[in-house]
């Protein structure tokens, strides 16, 4: 890569957010396409919430044994495995809603195989980016994951239109591979050079993959025999400020998984609007997302170095303001019942909750950057179970709520389904306050 003028580093990053990119692509577009085709089979709400909550069943298994692999083998190699059996998935299982186990089994296969992706992510900026530019070039990462939503929204509901659910499937295939292609041309594990600030702070090089039996001497500490190194367990998960994390974490997910499995649906049979007809105005709620987890970054960044607030004043303030904002507007949610106003109110709630990824998201690096992959994915399981009980939940009560007011288009039917989730924001919001903190609390 002599052509680059940048630091390796940067590509790197980049590269994982493309990766978060592509993966969101896949989320949003099984969720637009299944509902297409699900409606034109005449599944009910339930129905269609169990499938849709599946993934997150497969997704949730693998993220703390997506920790330790990545912690054991190499988080590049990980992420790798990871691409390649989703995309096989979804590029070999046919999308028919009456076909359900076929399509619970693929589900369960695309959830698992994306459960490795955060904690290998999370893994290879570790050994990768040093203390200075953590927050940017995770909030950067982690960006790609809205990006990728609005993305889907705005294209993929038009290639459904124009070749069919299916093609969506075909799509994402064809994304997975082509980034597997990228990453395995030009990810690397970093040499001695590019890490020497992570290094100094007792994550980097401690990282990376050895073989079998072999000890490496840093040049700040004592030869250490990475493989047989043992984890904390009991420590993780008896930790205040871990829970802190796995909190929010689990906040954040159960808004934004309710929000992106059934905002198509709320757009169509609450607001009686078509997807298609929208226009850019679907995408704005994922797009701010990217928008405004960046600028949490950015801040983050320029709150610490500029010695304006300590790292655990900085977490605790933006964490704080995104999801307290979001909490009220995903309340005020179902009141507005105008496309501008739905989608305003939905691009504020989901923008401030990526503007609170500043705060619980990169906090797993703070607090334990030689096990950031191993506290991800122990973090991320809860964020993972939101999933699970979020979406399923959702599809019962918006069943319970068909029977009660005969259909959706009422501002009561969706009263509750905002609701939680902007109770919750409030509740994690002030449990990251009391037991957050910025410092290193596991070496």
């Amino acid at each position: 890569m002599k052509w680059m003028k940048f630091p390796k580093r940067y590509l790197i990053v980049i590269l994982t957010f493309v990766s978060t990119c592509v993966c969101y692509i896949e989320r949003v577009g099984f969720s637009i396409a299944y509902t297409v085709a699900a409606d034109a089979a005449g599944i009910n709400q339930s129905s269609k919430g169990t499938i849709l909550s599946t993934f997150y069943y497969g997704y949730a298994c693998s993220q703390v044994p997506g920790g330790w692999a990545a912690q054991k083998i190499g988080g590049r190699k990980v992420l790798l495995l990871s691409f390649v059996l989703w995309s096989s998935t979804c590029f070999l299982v046919p999308l028919d809603p009456n076909r359900v186990t076929t399509l619970v089994v693929a589900r369960l296969l695309v959830g698992v195989a994306q459960g490795f992706i955060f904690p290998s992510i999370h893994t290879v900026l570790a050994q990768w980016v040093p203390p200075h530019e953590r927050s940017r070039s995770v909030s950067l990462t982690t960006s790609g994951m809205y990006l990728g939503a609005a993305m889907g929204m705005l294209v993929l509901p038009s290639l459904v239109k124009l070749r069919g659910p299916q093609s969506v499937f075909l799509a994402e295939a064809a994304l997975g591979v082509m980034w597997s292609f990228l990453w395995y041309k030009y990810a690397t594990d970093p040499p001695r050079s590019e890490h020497q600030k992570a290094t100094a702070n007792s994550f980097g090089e401690s990282l990376l993959p050895t073989k079998a039996g072999q000890k490496i001497k840093l040049e700040n500490g004592p030869a250490t025999n990475l493989r047989t190194s043992k984890i904390p367990w009991k420590r993780i998960l008896v930790s205040g400020p871990v829970w802190a994390i796995v909190v929010n974490n689990f906040t954040f997910h159960y808004a934004l998984y309710v929000l992106m499995n059934w905002l198509p649906t709320y757009f169509e049979l609450g607001l009686q609007l078509s997807l298609q007809e929208m226009g850019f105005a679907k995408m704005m709620p994922y797009f701010n997302m990217f928008i405004f987890s960046n600028i949490g970054g950015v801040v983050a960044d320029h709150l610490i170095t500029k010695r304006i607030m300590s790292v655990t004043k900085t977490r605790k303030f933006l964490n704080t303001v995104g999801f307290i904002v979001s909490s009220l507007a995903l309340m005020a949610l179902p009141i507005f019942r105008t496309s501008g106003g739905a989608v305003f109110c939905s691009s504020v709630a989901l923008g401030f909750l990526a503007l609170g990824r500043a705060g619980f998201a990169v906090n797993h690096m703070d607090i334990a950057p030689k096990y950031a992959g191993i506290v991800m994915g122990v973090s991320n399981t809860a964020g993972t179970l939101a999933g699970i009980i979020g979406v399923d939940m959702t599809g019962k009560l918006l069943e319970a709520a068909q029977a009660e007011y005969s259909d959706l288009s009422s501002p009561e039917s969706w009263r509750a389904v905002f609701f939680i989730p902007g109770l919750l924001c409030v509740f994690s919001s002030f449990i990251f306050l009391l037991f957050s903190t910025g410092e290193r609390i596991f070496d």
